[in-house]
């Protein structure tokens, strides 16, 4: 009876995902996102390399999955979004929904800064000359030193305020930082442009709803892993390459003591896995009523 009151001519109008994999994709796409490239291996590092993995895998079948799989089934059960989904099953938590609303607004507006920064150093990076990684432009200052081709047999007298051309270029030219907080400084006008950009560009990956995301989740999901690979080949075809991955991942039985390493491993999960934010919710409700979660 609760299946039929929930398969109403109003839900079918909400669209289904057009197979199992771009709703994997979907989900996949959503766990592995910029967060976890960049936090994952600095937490590892920080919390006693490949040791890190064993609290990081006990959350993962204790906290992640679980939790995972039941907020993937309240969206597919009820076949509404994450806040509706509540007023269905309990009208009181409906807040619940409200709140993680709230979170992945903040969210949106942090990671869609960083996705315009990223397209700012990808228009870049077509010029015949980099501009991180040399010391011959306008904004760069006395003190810029480019130290990938700097001869280590010169003698500096002061290497206090030496700063490398990377730098200047992320602080003098994209983010042009002002001399205090007193100075508002101008707005960044190519900078608002990559902004825009990536704004109308989620705007279109969404705007046909499920029909659409299904078919860019298969660029969106498989790209990251991509370039991961490029950039682990790269980096392993780095001169003293090994020595760093040893050292990174080198064990140190004695982190697993120190509760504030399992502290990190079970925020790390609940952040990778996007749990209680109402993302798995919605994912989830564009299955068919009658799908196999487990599968």
């Amino acid at each position: 009876l609760g299946g039929q009151k929930l398969m109403d001519p109003e839900v079918e109008e909400r669209g289904h995902w057009g197979s199992k994999v771009e709703f994997l994709l979907a989900v996949a796409g959503n766990v592995v996102g910029l967060g976890n490239v960049w936090r994952f291996p600095y937490l590892c590092y920080k919390n006693g390399g490949g040791v890190f993995l064993v609290p990081y895998l006990v959350f993962v079948v204790t906290c992640g999955v679980p939790l995972f799989l039941l907020e993937t089934v309240i969206g597919q059960y009820t076949q509404e979004g994450s806040v509706t989904c509540w007023r269905k099953l309990c009208p009181l938590a409906e807040g619940i929904g409200y709140g993680g609303l709230l979170i992945l607004l903040y969210s949106c507006m942090t990671y869609i800064i960083i996705l315009a920064w990223a397209l700012f150093y990808l228009v870049f990076s077509f010029s015949s000359e980099l501009p991180w990684a040399s010391c011959n432009n306008y904004w760069n200052t006395d003190e810029c030193v480019d130290f990938s081709t700097a001869n280590e047999t010169i003698r500096w007298t002061n290497r206090t305020n030496l700063t490398s051309a990377a730098t200047e270029f992320w602080e003098r030219r994209v983010l042009a930082i002002s001399g205090g907080i007193e100075e508002l400084g101008g707005i960044r006008w190519e900078v608002l442009l990559c902004l825009i950009t990536m704004w109308v560009i989620c705007y279109f990956c969404i705007w046909k709803g499920v029909k659409s995301t299904g078919k860019v989740v298969y660029f969106t999901a498989t790209f990251p892993y991509v370039m991961l690979i490029i950039l682990l080949i790269r980096g392993l075809s780095l001169p003293g390459a090994f020595e760093g991955v040893v050292f990174y991942l080198l064990p140190d039985p004695s982190r697993l003591t120190d509760s504030q390493v399992w502290m990190e491993a079970g925020a790390q999960i609940f952040f990778s896995y996007s749990v209680g934010v109402g993302n798995l919710a919605v994912l989830g409700s564009y299955n068919t009523y009658n799908n196999n979660c487990y599968r």
